[in-house]
């Protein structure tokens, strides 16, 4: 076995760079974490694979110099495709003895942070919401309870009033207890489990944004952003189709707010993500759905507790929609993320192909 299938068999990505600041080789872990060929990218300069490379290429220098290992924690790089990385990576120097000039080969071996600690995070935020949820669910049985007993001494009190005038003070009470008990039942998210069937994820996304343009009336352009090569993925048709429709409507809703100048548009793209880790279960096969929007974007005090139940930047929001949204897209061993900022606001969904256990290690 040669050292290069050793190499390309590695979960560790490594680059090797010439004395030259070349890239000579990267294994296949590399390939997939710089998002790169590694035949188009041989022999190619750093700037041919990050916009900022100068402290990097510092570094790099530095360690022919002295010829002594290097290593950066919690480096910021950003690829030639604007996706920017938070990794660690250590530069070893390699001298051949057999070679005729006395020149280095640089081995880099990348370890990238920004993944895990977005793992991290979310592995924090789904302990909260079940921990919010498991509290919301006891203060909603404990309401109901009284409700229904204010609801039926209501009843019985109705039928003891001759005075007509007085059954409408009563006939109020029982319609406040029936909206109170419905609110209680939306805060306690969907009551059945999720009837999976294989499911064409488009045409969930088709009828959303049909229900989305006919609501917009011309004022928005609705862009579809379709991976027509994705497969079906086991799924509640009615459920996703609720939660696809609380994400989209809330972006309608800050659309319609927005006072912007520019067009507002919002786009719904589907993609395929590999090797994808989602509460400590790796997925070898993803479905991303990306809902955009480019309004005014979501407060910062509020972009860590949107999914929690009654959380609302609207006056006249329930803070309910997203709460159920991600409640539905957890019961189909998913996750919803979101990123914001003015004129730049995306949810992402991720619905697991597969319902395997994987391996933590393997993640994205």
């Amino acid at each position: 076995m040669d050292n290069l299938t050793i190499l390309n068999n590695l979960t560790t990505a490594v680059v090797v760079i010439d004395h030259q600041l070349q890239l000579s080789y990267i294994n296949h872990a590399a390939e997939v974490l710089l998002a790169v060929s590694g035949q188009r990218i041989q022999h190619k300069a750093l700037e041919d694979l990050f916009r900022n490379a100068d402290e990097f290429q510092a570094n790099l220098l530095q360690t022919l110099s002295s010829a002594h290992p290097l290593t950066k924690r919690e480096a910021k790089l950003t690829l030639f495709n604007g996706q920017q990385l938070i990794l660690d990576y250590t530069i070893t120097p390699i001298t051949d003895p057999s070679a005729l000039t006395d020149t280095s080969t640089l081995l880099v071996e990348l370890f990238p942070k920004d993944r895990l600690l977005r793992i991290s995070k979310e592995e924090s935020i789904l302990a909260k919401q079940e921990s919010s949820k498991l509290l919301v669910r006891g203060l909603a049985h404990e309401i109901k309870n009284p409700l229904g007993g204010i609801r039926g001494a209501a009843q019985l009190l109705s039928r003891e009033l001759p005075s007509a005038d007085l059954q409408e003070y009563i006939q109020v009470i029982i319609e406040e207890a029936d909206r109170l008990r419905d609110l209680v039942d939306r805060m306690l998210g969907p009551m059945r489990p999720p009837q999976m069937n294989p499911i064409n994820i488009h045409l969930v996304l088709e009828h959303v944004c049909n229900l989305i343009s006919a609501e917009a009336s011309g004022c928005i352009d609705v862009i579809r952003d379709y991976d027509p090569s994705i497969p079906e993925l086991p799924g509640d048709a009615q459920q996703l189709i609720q939660a696809v429709l609380n994400i989209m409507h809330n972006a309608l809703q800050a659309l319609q707010a927005s006072q912007q100048s520019q067009p507002r548009t919002l786009t719904v793209r589907s993609r395929i993500v590999r090797q994808f880790t989602i509460a400590s279960i790796c997925h070898r096969l993803v479905c991303q759905i990306d809902i955009h929007d480019n309004g005014s974007g979501i407060p910062a005090s509020l972009i860590d507790t949107i999914f929690y139940p009654m959380v609302s930047g609207k006056a006249d929001g329930t803070g309910l929609g997203l709460s159920i949204a991600q409640a539905i897209v957890s019961q189909h061993k998913g996750l919803i993320r979101c990123n914001s900022e003015p004129g730049n606001t995306t949810f992402t969904i991720y619905l697991p192909f597969e319902h395997h256990q994987g391996s933590a290690h393997e993640h994205k």
